[in-house]
């Protein structure tokens, strides 16, 4: 089965630790009076009033958001139909829909959801037709992981936006509500109305192997005025934003689609580090809120991990925060929560601790099930359902789903990947490349000077409908800015045979930029950019990843952040390179000493510019 965890990158490279602490026509008439989609709250008269005319199945159902494969809800490919059937024991979205009467759907690329605008716009309308034709039908919440930078499931031709760590780069509020604001539109304009962004865990660990650069910063002001800032966007379009993974991810060397991570920090600690960023989300009106697998024990002794825990659901995020929307778990089909009580007993006890939405159980139909029976045998009692359909049900209203369930072609023609919004993304981006590094003011680098330009380096996959591969795009830009450049891609761990290849390309070049992703003190990436330089040839090195490889370069005389391997964020750093745009990135997170780690090489806040 593919990693279904909604924040995966199927990247598991990492640097060495160390911890840095500093509707149906009935239903839509009786709720047209619910108003705009975030005007006067939802009416829960007639909310409640739906929900006691549900069947105790269709509350079960509603609880629950849930993958599919396919492009079309009723007409998918062969061999998605192979897939759902072996998954899930459906042929289709609709059939889905249909059986289980799902409350919500998540889309992801893998499963054939997300090729394009008009094919989501298309699903989306499709899933909405199959559930309010179905007696008592409700519209249905779709939602995905659109965080943009290394973690996006809708790529081009829709905009697609650097990530949090370049953002926090440029340390712009502005323009991560604009992001938040175009990123919004794109998704409502497409059917999708909940996205599983923003990141609010604080990344102070650089070992991290999930979060990383999907954090805005280690500092968590910053990260408390970023996440806001992108709250106010998301829904201000009209979209659900979900702040996760609470009650923090962000110090740990354990990612937890594999393994189950504990968190080690003391109840003051979580306080100063990891609470300001859900706070500031609350504060903001934050729809949604994502859990985490896995385990802090100042906060919960009991060694359950977060998701299951009601101490930390309920008597945290509930009662000490005052949090009273929905709150989703991460996926179900993670290792983190499934290690301890296995697949049938999860979503009960999710339930037990807080949680609203059951997100993509690995399998659909022993959770659906054994909820049920836990409803029919007193374990769980149907006014707690009702609790969180209710919830479910207020955002749904909210997002304006039971008066306008549908989108048109002709609302994806107007907003997705505008001319506007592709400029609005690259100057945003502008503004995230950090300079590190500049002996001699190599850089800007002169066209004149160094007309013949070779870019090699890490190639790794292409995040979600970007062009790629990043040495491609990195040398197409520099040849759009004038340069005459070349590819060579050497990969991640480049053998001698390769680093000798690419120091041959070198001689025949006036300038080598290498392109770095997570660059350890043994790596062979290390190596060659070492023997690059010692061709005589400037070599320039842009960190398309984690900023920290800067420290494991001591040779280059010229070092960029670019925090992700996107398009958008590749471009940014050639024009730096060119000096089309001067460098005004100052970095999010402290990097430290290769040779003491317990040193600061650059601080939060370094950045060099032109």
């Amino acid at each position: 089965m593919h990693d279904t965890g909604t924040g995966s990158t199927g990247n598991t490279a990492q640097p060495s630790r160390r911890a840095v602490l500093a509707a149906t026509a009935g239903v839509t008439a009786a709720l047209a009076a619910a108003g705009p989609a975030r005007a006067a709250a939802p009416d829960d008269r007639r909310l409640r009033a739906l929900i006691s005319r549900m069947t105790l199945e269709e509350k079960v159902g509603q609880l629950f958001v849930m993958r599919v494969y396919g492009h079309s809800a009723t007409a998918p490919d062969q061999a998605d139909i192979d897939a759902n059937l072996k998954e899930i024991g459906v042929r289709t979205a609709a059939e889905l829909v249909a059986k289980y009467r799902v409350g919500g759907i998540i889309y992801f690329g893998w499963a054939h959801n997300t090729r394009e605008p008009h094919q989501i716009a298309d699903l989306s309308d499709g899933i909405q037709k199959a559930s309010l034709e179905l007696p008592r039908g409700l519209p249905v919440l779709i939602s995905t992981d659109q965080e943009h930078g290394i973690v996006a499931r809708v790529g081009k031709p829709a905009t697609l936006f650097p990530g949090a760590m370049a953002v926090g780069a440029g340390g712009s509020r502005s323009d991560a509500r604009t992001l938040g604001r175009i990123a919004g539109a794109e998704l409502r304009a497409m059917g999708i109305r909940q996205d599983y962004s923003p990141v609010a865990d604080v990344n102070v660990n650089p070992a991290n192997p999930v979060i990383g650069v999907r954090s805005f910063s280690a500092d968590p002001r910053a990260v408390s005025a970023l996440v806001a800032a992108e709250v106010a966007g998301y829904q201000g379009s009209g979209v659900a934003a979900t702040a996760k993974h609470f009650p923090g991810h962000g110090d740990t060397n354990v990612d937890s689609h594999t393994g189950f991570p504990t968190i080690t920090h003391s109840r003051e600690l979580w306080e100063k580090l990891d609470a300001p960023p859900f706070r500031a989300a609350i504060a903001a009106g934050i729809d949604s809120i994502m859990t985490a697998h896995l385990m802090v024990p100042a906060l919960d002794d009991s060694g359950d991990p977060a998701t299951l825990s009601r101490p930390i659901l309920t008597g945290i995020l509930r009662e000490r925060l005052g949090y009273d929307g929905v709150v989703v778990t991460d996926s179900l089909g993670m290792e983190g929560v499934r290690s301890k009580y296995g697949d049938a007993r999860v979503p009960v006890l999710a339930l037990k601790a807080g949680v609203d939405q059951l997100l993509n159980p690995p399998d659909l139909d022993l959770a659906w099930n054994a909820v049920l029976t836990a409803v029919r045998e007193g374990e769980l009692t149907e006014a707690r359902l009702d609790v969180s359909i209710l919830r479910v049900l207020r955002l749904k209203s909210r997002l304006g789903l039971f008066r306008s369930p549908y989108v048109s072609q002709g609302g994806v023609d107007r907003t997705v990947g505008t001319r506007a919004h592709l400029a609005a993304a690259d100057r945003i981006a502008e503004r995230t490349t950090t300079l590190l590094v500049n002996e001699g003011r190599l850089l800007p680098l002169s066209r004149r000077r160094y007309p013949r330009v070779l870019v090699v380096g890490a190639d790794p996959a292409s995040p979600s409908g970007t062009t790629g591969p990043p040495t491609g795009v990195l040398a197409g830009a520099l040849n759009e800015l004038g340069f005459t450049a070349t590819a060579l891609s050497t990969g991640t761990a480049p053998s001698a045979a390769t680093i000798a290849k690419a120091v041959a390309a070198a001689r025949d070049a006036d300038a080598v930029v290498a392109a770095t992703y997570n660059v350890t003190p043994g790596s062979t990436q290390k190596a060659l950019v070492e023997q690059l330089v010692a061709t005589g040839r400037p070599v320039v090195a842009v960190a398309i990843r984690n900023p920290y490889d800067v420290a494991q370069l001591p040779t280059a005389p010229a070092c960029l952040a670019a925090y992700s391997w996107t398009d958008v964020e590749l471009r940014s750093a050639a024009r730096v390179i060119a000096g089309r745009v001067k460098p005004r990135g100052k970095l999010p997170v402290p990097v430290q000493r290769a040779d003491d780690p317990e040193q600061v090489l650059y601080p939060v806040g370094y950045g060099l510019s032109y």
